[in-house]
């Protein structure tokens, strides 16, 4: 059942194939070259013409979603009568975007889709998560997460599923770090997620355990939603501010498919996944009822 009063907000975001560099600068100069683009009244079709490159991928460039080789970006300064300043600016995010992030390292382990997702949550300073069907990744077992790949990816070898494993474990570090400080995760679980069981209830009682444990964390939340009211499964990125006092990147949300996914940020867009998450903040259990229920099942049904 949908979240009683609420229409969530139209996906119309594309569905995001191609991802390579770093993120935040990726996303921070693709918003700048679109400024630039704007102010000068080229349209994109005819920047694209210039740079003897299709809409396409300028557009892919102006998203954030691919990274611009520094002598494309060059010849956008001239196009769109950039200062020297912006010029500088401009070329240094090209060449920091193209730096790859820890988890370029795990190769085909990590969708092309997924890897823009990883870039944003460890420049986050914020992460909501709202599940109806599964524990989020970050605060998976390796029982649970092992039992999920097995389950829903059975064409996998024992090899591609450890370093799946690996990955969804690693991804988990970044909740411990020191610098940058650790983001806020905040998790709102339907409470269909702790009744659903994986296979072998050892996991699941295992996994309920460390859902728990982690809740005792300064900077982790865990609270769960009654059966009653239930919404579709969503992220909610918060970035830290610059120096300059302003955001570093725009809040994001993440909505996850079986083949892709979709990022939003536009304010009508994230506005309207506010108010949702604001609905289930306030139907959600508190954090001691939450523990509360979390071991009641836990020794009702995995005990």
């Amino acid at each position: 059942m949908r979240y009683p009063g609420v229409a969530f907000p139209a996906e119309r975001c594309c569905t995001v194939r191609e991802t390579h560099g770093s993120t935040v600068p990726r996303r921070q100069l693709g918003r700048l070259l679109t400024q630039l683009r704007e102010s000068a009244h080229v349209s994109i079709d005819a920047a694209a013409g210039e740079l003897d490159c299709s809409r396409q991928k300028l557009w892919r460039i102006e998203r954030g979603l691919t990274s611009a080789k520094t002598p494309d970006v060059r010849m956008l300064c001239e196009l769109y009568q950039a200062t020297p300043d912006q010029a500088r600016v401009l070329l240094g995010l090209a060449e920091v975007s193209r730096a790859e992030g820890w988890w370029h390292a795990h190769g085909s382990s990590v969708p092309s889709w997924f890897s823009l997702y990883v870039g944003l949550e460890n420049a986050a300073s914020s992460i909501r998560h709202y599940n109806a069907e599964l524990v989020p990744g970050l605060l998976q077992t390796p029982g649970y997460a092992t039992a999920l790949f097995q389950h829903n990816r059975p064409e996998l070898g024992e090899e591609e599923r450890k370093k799946a494993v690996g990955f969804r474990l690693q991804r988990q570090g970044l909740l411990a770090r020191r610098l940058p400080p650790a983001p806020e995760l905040t998790v709102i679980l339907s409470e269909a997620v702790l009744r659903r069981p994986v296979p072998g209830r050892s996991v699941m009682a295992d996994q309920l355990r460390h859902l728990l444990a982690v809740g005792e964390r300064h900077n982790i939340t865990v609270r769960v939603l009654p059966l009653a009211a239930e919404a579709g499964t969503f992220v909610l990125l918060d970035f830290p501010l610059s120096a300059l006092g302003a955001p570093t990147e725009p809040p994001t949300v993440y909505v996850e498919g079986l083949t892709g996914a979709l990022y939003l940020d536009q304010p009508a867009e994230i506005a309207a996944y506010e108010r949702v998450w604001q609905g289930l903040e306030s139907l959600a259990l508190g954090e001691g009822q939450s523990a509360e229920l979390i071991d009641a099942i836990r020794g009702e049904c995995y005990a």
